[in-house]
């Protein structure tokens, strides 16, 4: 079995039940939308948001769900696929998971209005049933992401990364979303509790542990084969790119900052960059970061007892470090 499978078995029918509930909750009288929100439902990922939704919702409550919890899973969903539809507009990307982007069958105005359609679908799902605790931490999720994104173009210009400022960036950027559905799922059914923010504490370590997966990535530290070196490429300051700046002569540093700014375009020029970081061994210390993350979600777990939720939550965990892409 599939581990994304293994990790649903234990939610298998309220994934099912959550699929109708978000299909009707994008609905709308006109037939333009219901078309172009059709085709986005068809081309869903793996849904590991509302599978966080559920399953800590289930670990904190021993097995008991509500209403709520369905209606928390389906704004993380609206409102995290409104944020991705812009973000295809705003990189003028012409491909999403392998199909085409909204944009690039509807042009760029319909994108951003499809956008601002679903952003609001979730917002009114909170506000006409009263949920303003949920809506409240999706929201703060959303200012972050915000943030997080701005914080890293305004610091890419200078490459001035330190550490510290790498880790607000991923937390705000990638952690804060996860952490949000692990809040809300704990929130939809034991609201004002101390799991709100346990689960949330415990799904931003996932979400570190995640990105510097993704960082990686670009190294070639997969099955996937060669090297990609698209965040050099990108000029994106990386965890193991700036564990080697730490660690680099002036010199080596001048040479580092200067194929970044200058030859980010040269592919032989990236290969050496690569070459460069992994010798000062910025992949190793990475992955041992990455790994820090992993120990300190798991040891979370370990407070709830043993349950089929909490094994999947525990799968999680290792899939996001296991992954291959």
């Amino acid at each position: 079995m599939k581990i994304v499978e293994q990790i649903k078995q234990p939610i298998a029918f309220e994934m099912e039940l959550f699929e109708q509930k978000f299909q009707l909750s994008m609905s709308s009288k006109v037939a333009l939308l219901n078309r172009i929100t059709h085709y986005i439902v068809n081309r869903k990922g793996k849904q590991m948001r509302p599978m966080f939704v559920f399953l800590v919702a289930k670990m904190v409550s021993n097995g008991e769900i509500s209403e709520r919890t369905y209606r928390g899973a389906s704004v993380i969903e609206l409102i995290h696929t409104a944020t991705l539809v812009h973000d295809d507009v705003v990189d003028d990307s012409n491909r999403r998971r392998g199909f085409f982007s909204i944009n690039a069958l509807w042009k760029n105005k319909i994108a951003v209005l499809i956008g601002d359609y679903l952003l609001s679908k979730g917002l009114l799902l909170s506000i006409d049933n009263n949920d303003f605790d949920l809506l409240k931490i999706i929201s703060i999720a959303v200012r972050e992401m915000s943030e997080g994104e701005l914080l890293q173009i305004e610091k890419a210009r200078k490459l001035d990364i330190t550490e510290d400022v790498y880790y607000e960036i991923i937390r705000q950027k990638t952690a804060t979303l996860i952490a949000a559905c692990c809040s809300l799922g704990a929130a939809s059914v034991k609201p004002e509790s101390q799991d709100v923010e346990t689960m949330r504490k415990f799904g931003e370590l996932i979400g570190m542990a995640f990105q510097i997966k993704d960082d990686l990535f670009d190294y070639g530290e997969t099955q996937i084969g060669k090297p990609t070196g698209i965040d050099i490429k990108e000029q994106k300051m990386t965890l193991p790119l700036i564990y080697a700046l730490n660690n680099a002569s002036n010199k080596d540093k001048s040479w580092l900052i200067n194929s970044i700014k200058r030859y980010n375009r040269d592919s032989n020029r990236v290969k050496e960059v690569i070459a460069f970081v992994k010798s000062k061994g910025g992949l190793d210390y990475a992955i041992q970061k990455m790994k820090d993350y992993q120990n300190e979600a798991l040891y979370i777990l370990q407070k709830y007892p043993e349950s089929d939720y909490r094994n999947s939550l525990e799968l999680m965990v290792n899939y996001v470090i296991d992954r291959k892409k």
